[in-house]
């Protein structure tokens, strides 16, 4: 089964650019609106979409994340309302949608029926921050079943042999950790990065796109330099709290305009 996430970055690619992975919280700020920002985020220049349902320990996430995901829970979002809202963001565009999930609320659920549920909305994979894949067989084995993408997480701290590992249990790209901590803007961006990548690629990564701490379209330039994709996720979430959709479509324009080698 061909990745629908590798192709879109192929296909970015194959036009002289890198991609551009758009990150929102699903439900934010209620799920009608949540679901319009997605498919203005992929009319605007997103190649893939990051749908992060809310979760009441979002360890990896930074105060603007927490408090849009915060404002999501209080809304009455629930994961049940998750997959409707995936069905109708793919009913519209085609952009490949994966879900950045915390392991916990999957395992809940039911490892196959999450991904039962996530392929027959449309969805495109997994997006897994706090699971390795040593741990993660049954979800392995859901996704060869399913041909949904999994995506785990690179850091600059990990060993070559666990970067070995990653690379072969990834599909669609490796979520490469710009800086260790949380997610927000950082005004440089980490030179780990470079490395991480460099080290990925020397592992057999055949995509690899950088996440945590890219908020303009200068960093996203930065990135794609040496790395197939960018992923974004606080700046986009800001102009949606901040100008509605409205904004977050001319901030997601503005973030594409540095895809171009």
């Amino acid at each position: 089964m061909t990745s629908r996430v590798s192709a879109a970055i192929d296909a970015a690619r194959a036009t002289g650019r890198g991609a551009l992975v758009g990150y929102l919280p699903a439900g934010f700020p209620d799920i009608d609106t949540g679901i319009a920002a997605a498919v203005a985020l992929a009319r605007n220049g997103a190649d893939i979409l990051e749908i992060g349902p809310p979760y009441s320990d979002p360890v990896m996430d930074g105060p603007v994340i927490q408090e849009a995901t915060q404002t999501a829970l209080a809304a009455g979002f629930r994961l049940r309302d998750l997959f409707p809202a995936i069905r109708e963001i793919t009913r519209q565009v085609d952009v490949p949608v994966l879900v950045m999930t915390y392991w916990n609320p999957v395992v809940q659920y039911g490892v196959d029926r999450y991904a039962d549920a996530l392929l027959a909305a449309g969805g495109a994979g997994l997006i897994t921050p706090d699971i390795t894949p040593e741990a993660a067989g049954e979800w392995i084995a859901a996704s060869e079943r399913t041909g949904l993408d999994r995506v785990f997480l690179a850091a600059p701290t990990s060993t070559d042999e666990r970067l070995e590992m990653i690379v072969r249990a990834s599909t669609g790209f490796v979520y490469t950790v710009s800086t260790m901590g949380i997610t927000g803007e950082r005004a440089e961006l980490d030179a780990a990065a470079r490395g991480l990548v460099g080290r990925l690629r020397e592992h057999g990564a055949e995509r690899a796109c950088v996440g945590i701490g890219i908020s303009t379209a200068e960093q996203v330039a930065g990135v794609v330099e040496y790395a197939d994709g960018a992923i974004v996720g606080t700046a986009l979430v800001r102009a949606l709290r901040d100008g509605g959709v409205e904004q977050l479509a001319a901030t997601a324009r503005a973030l594409a305009a540095g895809t171009a080698r």
